[in-house]
């Protein structure tokens, strides 16, 4: 019988999300032979209470389990050796911020799962908050925009209850004539789209934006295509591009001169080329007041990010001579919302179809005792880097 155990989230500030809701785990109790024990909590968006009505077992103790689901990455104190661990561990890029985490899983002898790296076999992401991250990102930068132009307010979304409440703020909201560029052909591009939708921002062709002024709020949506250009041969493939990123220029810049606000979607590696460069900036043609870096990569395809900010105040400016961080809604400078962790805004709705997702594609696989999708994002496997990820070894290993 496969004992799953959620884990309590330890890394500071606490998130609030979970892998699985209460109503998720009782629907696995009833068709699945499983048990589950969830350590208790203050800071989860839903109680003990309710997870003890759930039909789960409540305990601090989770050395029967099996399987262990969080969502961000385990501080090192609070590792369990020889357990399989399901979390974003945020190593694949060899992030230095994590290297003594990885490092203390190989030294327990931890079977990492990341669900960062669940992927079909076409490489579309099948797990991830991305589509609450889009919702929330592309509120905040509409939220910003107004702030800056006093054109129209916005509250913060963490102050509604739920995503269906969220809506409701929308209605009677006039955007000025606004152009907006959405970068990105994930979940993270879809949840910005869906709030271009809910607020009533109309969408228009690329070349139609580039060429003429609207009397309505649009957007422009740039995939793949519109966005990189093989040096070369001028064309587009999206495998040859993942393959060979650094073959590519971007052509957003052309874009930048005709948006107010950009919603950046956009999946950034060290290889990839980014959407612009700090000096552009400078430039007297520069257009772009708000930038939500969505993804939020600092120093990533968007240079100007220069780091996170809160929930509470997820705007900063960033000078356009300089370069540096400055407050935001300056007339010398561009604002930027970065916020890495925008789905805790929503946390019940990000929850529930997070877990979803799980269900649906992981959990089943993992009782029958694995899939090539478990095989290829497993990281490590009893404290050892599999074969897709050994070029992680000088990062993992002391």
């Amino acid at each position: 019988m496969l004992v799953i155990g959620l884990i309590r989230e330890g890394k500071i500030p606490a998130d609030n999300r979970v892998a699985l809701t209460p109503s998720q785990c009782r629907w696995l109790l009833k068709n699945i032979d499983c048990k589950i024990i969830v350590q208790p909590s203050k800071h989860r968006c839903y109680s003990d209470s309710e997870y003890e009505q759930s039909g789960v077992v409540l305990e601090e103790n989770l050395s029967e389990c099996s399987l262990l689901l969080g969502i961000k990455e385990v501080p090192v104190n609070m590792l369990i050796a020889d357990k399989t661990y399901l979390f974003f561990s945020h190593t694949k890029k060899k992030q230095p911020s994590n290297q003594k985490l990885m490092q203390a899983m190989v030294d327990k002898q931890i079977t990492l799962i990341d669900y960062e790296c669940l992927e079909h076999a076409d490489g579309q992401r099948i797990i991830g908050f991305g589509f609450f991250a889009g919702i929330v990102g592309a509120h905040n930068g509409i939220m910003a925009y107004g702030n800056r132009t006093k054109a129209f307010t916005l509250d913060h979304v963490f102050k509604q209850k739920d995503y269906r409440e969220l809506i409701h703020t929308y209605f009677g909201l006039k955007l000025p004539h606004i152009k907006i560029a959405v970068t990105g052909n994930g979940r993270v591009a879809h949840g910005i789209i869906e709030v271009m939708n809910l607020m009533d921002v109309q969408e228009a062709e690329p070349d139609d934006y580039l060429s003429r002024e609207f009397d309505y709020p649009v957007y422009v949506h740039l995939k793949g295509s519109s966005l990189y250009q093989h040096k070369k041969n001028k064309n587009y493939s999206r495998e040859d591009f993942h393959a060979h990123p650094e073959n590519y220029k971007c052509l957003f810049l052309s874009y930048a001169f005709q948006t107010d606000v950009l919603m950046n979607g956009v999946y950034w590696d060290t290889n990839i080329p980014r959407l612009f460069a700090i000096d552009d900036l400078k430039r007297n043609d520069w257009r772009i007041q708000t930038i939500a870096d969505i993804t939020d990569d600092a120093g990533g395809s968007i240079p100007c990010n220069l780091g996170d900010c809160t929930m509470n105040n997820p705007v900063y400016g960033v000078d356009k001579i300089t370069g540096t961080q400055t407050k935001p809604y300056l007339k010398t400078g561009v604002d930027m919302m970065a916020v890495g962790n925008l789905p805790n805004e929503l946390p019940r709705d990000a929850s529930r179809f997070f877990g979803e997702q799980l269900i649906k594609y992981i959990l089943a696989d993992l009782i029958k005792g694995g899939s090539t999708i478990i095989e290829n994002a497993t990281v490590l496997k009893n404290g050892k880097l599999t074969a897709n990820f050994e070029y992680l070894s000088d990062y993992a290993y002391i």
